[in-house]
C-alpha cells in the first residue's frame, strides 16, 4: 500500500490501520509505503528506509525510534539507532521493478 492514509480522516485512518493489523496477525504480508511515521510504527514489524532513493536501513522496528528514521531519510544516517548506533545491515539500489 502506497500512503494508504494520506488523504483519510481519522475514523478512516483507523480503518485501514485496523485492516492491516488484522491482515499481518492472519500471517499476511502487508507492503507500506509512508512518510507518516505514527502509523509506520503502529503497524509495522520491520522496517526499510529510504535515503535519495537508496535503502539507507533495514531491520526491526524495536531498532528504530522517529528521531532515527527522521535522521536515516534526511541524512542517510542516524548515530541514535538502538542497536549502538550503526546502521542495520543492508545498503544499496531500490528499484519499484518497473521498467521504463
Amino acid at each position: 500500500m502506497d500512503e494508504p492514509t494520506a488523504a483519510l480522516g481519522v475514523t478512516q485512518t483507523e480503518l485501514v490501520l485496523s485492516l492491516i493489523e488484522q491482515l499481518a496477525s492472519t500471517g499476511h504480508a502487508v507492503l507500506v509505503v509512508s512518510h507518516n511515521l505514527t502509523d509506520v510504527f503502529r503497524v509495522a514489524d520491520r522496517l526499510a528506509v529510504l535515503y535519495l532513493g537508496r535503502l539507507a536501513a533495514v531491520g526491526p522496528k524495536e531498532e528504530f525510534d522517529t528521531a532515527s528514521v527522521v535522521d536515516l531519510m534526511t541524512t542517510g544516517a542516524s548515530a541514535r539507532l538502538r542497536n549502538g548506533g550503526s546502521e542495520p545491515a543492508a545498503s544499496g539500489n531500490v528499484s519499484s521493478g518497473a521498467e521504463g
